[in-house]
């Protein structure tokens, strides 16, 4: 399947329309939401043949934010992210799948903290659109659950009614604006 040749090319994200999401249970009856703010990365659209196109992102771990400031210190903290130690989350395609002209699913390297280890993802592509600057535009979405535990971000605490503080099972969501270099 071939996409509009239009889109062929290299694309760079663009940060300030760009944010790695993430939903996970507190105390096992709420849902607190986040992101990280400061996202970076670049990608390459090969419309003849998706297959051979790629995406890698990169998430600075300090610019984590859930809207509580003291909440949004300790994730930075070795107890979950380590910013010091790991200022980045990154995440770098090893294979894409096409669903449809619009659906892929990707395939790929996500490393937190020390650990790499695959996932995959159902990514729908928007776009694309002629922004007021004369860029392409392209749009990308795709959401993930993942176990954090996997990549060593451990810290929890058991309630005493039973149950843990914090769920092990994360949504990490990706939604992504990206222009096509000139």
């Amino acid at each position: 399947m071939a996409l509009d040749s239009t889109l062929d090319g290299d694309y760079t994200i663009d940060p300030s329309h760009t944010s790695l999401g993430f939903v996970a249970r507190h105390a096992m009856v709420t849902k607190v939401r986040g992101k990280f703010v400061d996202v970076t990365g670049t990608g390459h659209l090969d419309a003849a043949d998706p297959t051979r196109s790629s995406l890698h992102v990169v998430a600075k771990v300090a610019s984590v934010t859930t809207g509580v400031d003291q909440r949004d210190e300790h994730l930075r903290t070795n107890d979950f992210f380590d910013a010091p130690t790991y200022p980045d989350i990154t995440f770098t395609s090893t294979k894409i799948d096409v669903v449809d002209d619009t659906n892929f699913t990707v395939t790929g390297n996500l490393t937190i903290k020390e650990t790499t280890r695959p996932i995959t993802f159902d990514l729908e592509l928007t776009g694309p659109v002629q922004d007021p600057w004369g860029n392409t535009r392209i749009g990308l979405e795709g959401s993930v659950v993942v176990n954090r535990k996997d990549w060593g971000v451990n810290w929890n605490t058991t309630l005493e009614a039973g149950g843990v503080l914090v769920s092990e099972k994360v949504t990490l969501s990706l939604d992504v604006s990206a222009t096509k270099n000139a």
